[in-house]
């Protein structure tokens, strides 16, 4: 099958992961292809503009993305920053994100510079923020109303900043198999990951990453206290990384992310915990999940505890702005073990 047009793609609000997924466009499309950018900070944007001269425009409003990405693919990604660390919500027709309360561009009043108010018709919206199932849904209901030609599809991604600078993030798709718009998503996506998965139809690809993340949450704080608890017995966390690893409790976030520093080179704990998922954005999506388990009535035996725990550590001077393993280190885990255990039981 040849391979589908992408001339003109447009991409708003980059963030840790966003500036990353940008790169992989900018380097994989085709050099007449053009990505049309806005975010509300400038920074990140000259520095893409400036590596990318001529295939990358700078935008200076949503609305100014939606009118020149002309052709039917608008790729809009919308994520949390340091700032916007709060669920989204609908209040007075506006879409709010955060502290800040700063007007997401996809507003949903018209007046202004807003993506909404721009040329949507027979466009495809992509939205891959993690925000609530009900924003989600409110904003797609109101696309359909006032643009009944153009598609918006949920499409959260996983995989953190890592995944995103190396390209291998994963896509949970709110849409159904057989979409006819589904080939041209995943073309569009798998520039930017390895996985593009369609869990069904609007709202199915956040329902998937909530619980996705909710696992992920519990499975770190498990981790790192059986991390904890074996290097107070005297193991080596490497020695019973490899342990969890071999038997039934294996899982990613020992293997990749390790809690405990000094086990896994690359994962952020061996860095001071620096990149990776933030834990205030872990504290905002485990709450999510929580909220919406209440909405389905579906019975959680950990979950308020979890998000006590990442809610503490998201307010914790030592946690706050670090990976979310960093919950390793807010239940007293020993970062300094190889001072007192030293190497000699290393495998």
């Amino acid at each position: 099958m040849a391979a589908l047009d992408f001339s003109k793609v447009g991409f708003i609000g980059l963030g840790a992961m966003g500036k990353h997924m940008v790169e992989h466009l900018a380097t994989k499309l085709p050099n007449d292809s053009r990505i049309f950018l806005y975010d509300i900070s400038s920074p990140p944007i000259d520095e893409l503009v400036s590596r990318y001269p001529g295939k990358v425009i700078r935008n200076t409003s949503p609305r100014s993305v939606a009118d020149n990405s002309v052709y039917p693919d608008l790729h809009i990604h919308k994520e949390m920053n340091d700032a916007h660390q709060q669920p989204s919500q609908i209040t007075d027709n506006y879409l709010l994100h955060g502290s800040r309360r700063e007007t997401c561009p996809l507003r949903i009043s018209y007046p202004g510079n807003w993506c909404c108010s721009g040329t949507l018709h027979s466009k495809i919206l992509i939205d891959c923020s993690t925000i609530d199932i009900a924003t989600s849904l409110s904003i797609k209901n109101h696309i359909t109303a006032h643009h009944p030609a153009t598609s918006f599809y949920d499409a959260p991604v996983s995989g953190g900043t890592l995944g995103a600078k190396a390209g291998t993030i994963a896509f949970f798709l709110g849409c159904a198999t057989d979409d006819p718009n589904l080939p041209r998503i995943s073309e569009l996506l798998c520039l930017m990951g390895t996985k593009v998965i369609p869990c069904g139809g609007p709202t199915s690809g956040l329902a998937a990453k909530l619980c996705n993340n909710y696992l992920s949450g519990l499975i770190a704080i498990a981790s790192s206290e059986a991390l904890n608890m074996g290097i107070r017995a005297g193991l080596d966390p490497r020695v019973l990384s490899n342990v969890i690893g071999a038997g039934t409790a294996a899982n990613a976030i020992c293997a990749d992310y390790n809690p405990c520093p000094g086990v896994v080179a690359k994962a952020p704990s061996s860095k001071g915990y620096e990149g990776g998922f933030k834990v205030q954005l872990m504290k905002k999506d485990f709450g999510l999940a929580v909220e919406l388990a209440k909405d389905v009535g579906a019975n959680l035996v950990l979950g308020e505890k979890g998000l006590e725990t990442y809610t503490a550590a998201a307010e914790d001077p030592k946690c706050r702005d670090r990976d979310s393993r960093v919950v390793f280190r807010f239940i007293g885990g020993d970062e300094e073990w190889k001072e007192r255990l030293g190497d000699y039981l290393a495998v």
